[in-house]
């Protein structure tokens, strides 16, 4: 009888035990997700984050820098800074489809065509953290924007261009792509600048990222419009596509250059005085941002995002602040 009552104390023993220990087991279960709702990851599990950009350009190189800096900072992050090469919206499709098939936890994506991209973009919202950054994609479910006030950033290069043309004069505007939301909001910025003034818009002529094309077009422009006062580029790498056609074509002066951003050849340009001006984001604070603050979210700290859009300011740089604007810039580059 004793040794039937010691063997069934022992049983009882390890019933209890072992539910002790499948307790204990289910608070150690991550009942977290990857998904929109930002809920931590386990202790010690780096984050999968990915920044993607809209075309190949040195001007995402600036916003890598940011994205390494953030990623270093936090610890706890591994980031997939992903290129479109051909900066079309179908390969951007497959980057981001690629990512959530690998059960990515954030994306910040800059769309290609965002009016086109929304059923890809709210697939993409529906099974991770989405956010947008240097475009938007206002009509889609991203939980935020962060980046330039562009319709503002525009408004900027048509205070420039009439700087440059006081008495007005014939432009013609360069881009990649209207599709783009950045780039429409650019045009309808120098649009609203520029009206009741002397300024007038020929057109603008599109590349779809092509840089040979680019410089074609500026290059078919001076032919085709012997009186256009000035040249303005809207994306990055249309600065320099600018700056080399009116050189080859030795304009140099008489035709006014605006661009965008603070690709090296678009900055030398302006330092030397071959170009009026160039309206610079900055896409350092883009990545940082973005990166950090989807880390925040993912762990949490929904409040991050408690406003949907928001802005990195813009700057006009000219050849007076060139100088002091390429040193901060390199000391975010690390050189």
């Amino acid at each position: 009888m004793k040794f039937n009552q010691l063997k069934f104390s022992f049983l009882a023993l390890a019933v209890a035990l072992a539910v002790a220990l499948a307790i204990s087991g289910c608070g150690k279960q991550d009942g977290g997700s990857s998904s929109g709702g930002g809920d931590s990851k386990p202790s010690g599990k780096k984050l999968k984050l990915a920044f993607v950009v809209n075309n190949a350009s040195p001007f995402w190189v600036i916003a890598r820098a940011g994205t390494t800096d953030a990623e270093k900072e936090l610890g706890n992050v591994e980031v997939n800074f992903r290129i479109p090469s051909a900066g079309t919206a179908a390969e951007q499709q497959q980057i981001i489809d690629d990512l959530l098939a690998k059960g990515i936890d954030g994306i910040a994506v800059s769309p290609v065509d965002p009016a086109n991209q929304t059923e890809l973009l709210n697939k993409a919202a529906s099974q991770t953290l989405l956010i947008c950054h240097d475009s938007d994609a206002p009509k889609s479910k991203r939980v935020c924007y962060i980046g330039t006030d562009n319709t503002a950033a525009g408004v900027e290069a048509g205070k420039l261009i009439k700087e440059a043309l006081p008495d007005g004069g014939k432009i013609m505007l360069f881009v990649g792509t209207l599709d783009a939301q950045n780039a429409k909001e650019r045009y309808a910025g120098i649009k609203k600048e520029i009206a009741g003034s002397k300024v007038e818009i020929i057109d603008v002529r599109t590349d779809e990222t092509d840089r040979a094309r680019a410089q074609r077009n500026v290059e078919d422009t001076l032919v085709k419009y012997p009186d256009v006062a000035a040249c303005v580029g809207l994306w990055s790498y249309n600065g320099p596509a600018i700056l080399n056609a009116v050189k080859s074509s030795g304009k140099i002066g008489a035709v006014k250059i605006i661009a965008f951003d603070e690709e090296d050849e678009t900055l030398a340009g302006v330092a030397s005085g071959e170009i009026f001006g160039t309206v610079v984001q900055q896409p350092y604070e883009f990545g940082k941002q973005a990166i950090t603050k989807m880390a925040k979210y993912v762990g949490g700290d929904k409040a991050i995002f408690a406003e949907s859009v928001q802005i990195v300011p813009t700057l006009s740089i000219k050849k007076d602040t060139v100088a002091e604007f390429k040193a901060r810039l390199n000391k975010q580059l690390g050189k």
